[in-house]
């Protein structure tokens, strides 16, 4: 029984993707990408130079044009902030006075426990603070 090349570029295909599951490692999955390539011109009846041509070529460009992308995507930090990093040097309001040892804000529309930055600073009802930091369930405000 022969088999056809287009099926042992398929078999080439399966057997990278298995190192692109195990390793997470995206450049077995361009190459599988290659090996499916070639398999179709395999398929087409392209000769055996044309398909291991068609592998490289193909393998190659997305190695080089995807891998950088990809990089670039995974290096950026996200753009937008959530939770309670997102509060962090938003403005509030005091509710209760606020020291270095507790008080009470509005920030965001809710009610949250708070404490100066500076211990020895006091804010009074009705003044605007701004939020440095979160502590557990308590802003720290200056």
């Amino acid at each position: 029984m022969d088999i056809d090349a287009w099926v042992w570029w398929l078999i080439g295909a399966a057997a990278l993707g298995i190192p692109l599951v195990l390793t997470a490692m995206p450049e077995f999955g361009m190459l599988a990408v290659g090996a499916v390539a070639a398999a179709v011109t395999a398929s087409l009846d392209g000769g055996i130079v044309l398909q291991v041509l068609v592998f490289a070529v193909v393998s190659v460009a997305l190695i080089a044009v995807v891998r950088p992308i990809a990089a670039r995507h995974l290096a950026q930090r996200p753009q937008l902030a959530t939770g309670v990093e997102a509060l962090k040097g938003r403005q509030a309001v005091v509710l209760e006075r606020v020291d270095g040892s507790g008080g009470r804000i509005k920030l965001a529309g809710e009610v949250w426990s708070a404490r100066a930055l500076d211990t020895g600073q006091t804010y009074e009802v009705g003044q605007e603070v701004d939020v440095v930091d979160i502590d557990g369930a308590t802003a720290v405000v200056m």
